[in-house]
């Protein structure tokens, strides 16, 4: 038995245990980053924040998780383009900002006025598959439709060394991992909080509610249709 070849052996493994070690290291650096970063840029409560206490107290958690999971979908989607660079994706964003704009503050409008004129009592006899599927939709949509939120991820990204996950491939996707559950976990703590205070609330409660939040929508949307046309 060669004694060399053994202890070379015994290096090569030590030295790629090594190696294991770090790369796990630093993906999971990578994953709590991208938690904290999906986590802080869902907490502002914006349109979708407003439309998830809404929902959730209209239909119940189920609703609001459903809403908070479709904008978590489309928070990933961003942090896919903004993490790994996907050109045409990004230049198709940046070129018809003014348009996404533009569908994004007509959705408001629409989201605003059925919710400022929505009833408790009608309200909770809709909470079907139907329902549901158009409730992801429809808060996905008016994610996608905020090009700000690529750029904003493309700034987060560059500020925590978007360079280091420059063909790692592994790291970019724990990074955006970490996004959807950082996103994913935000909503899902606002649901619990609206939940919890939900019995509490009557149904006249709940009708001021809905007008509350159905005027923040609309605000929303003229704000969006604002910046669509002095962009022109």
């Amino acid at each position: 038995m060669d004694f060399r070849k053994l202890l070379l052996l015994y290096n090569g493994d030590v030295n790629n245990s090594d190696i294991t070690c770090k790369s796990f290291h630093m993906n999971l650096i990578f994953l709590l980053k991208g938690l904290a970063i999906g986590f802080s840029l869902a907490a502002p409560v914006g349109p979708v924040g407003v439309l998830c206490i809404r929902r959730t107290l209209a239909h119940g958690s189920k609703r609001g998780l459903i809403v908070g999971l479709s904008a978590a979908c489309a928070d990933m989607l961003y942090g896919i383009v903004a993490a790994f660079g996907v050109t045409l994706i990004s230049d198709f964003i940046t070129n018809q900002q003014q348009w996404l704009r533009l569908i994004g503050g007509v959705l408001l409008l629409i989201l605003g006025y059925r919710t400022f004129h929505s009833h408790a009592s009608t309200d909770t006899q809709v909470n079907g598959t139907n329902g549901q599927i158009r409730a992801f939709v429809s808060s996905f949509l008016l994610t996608l439709t905020n090009p700000m939120t690529l750029f904003a991820f493309a700034a987060v990204f560059a500020g925590v060394g978007l360079d280091k996950i420059i063909g790692d491939n592994w790291s970019g996707t724990f990074l955006v991992l970490g996004v959807f559950l950082g996103s994913l976990s935000w909503f899902t703590l606002l649901t619990a909080l609206v939940h919890f205070f939900r019995e509490k609330i009557t149904a006249n409660g709940v009708t001021l509610v809905n007008k509350i939040a159905g005027t923040l929508l609309i605000l929303f949307g003229v704000f969006t249709l604002w910046n669509y046309f002095i962009g022109f």
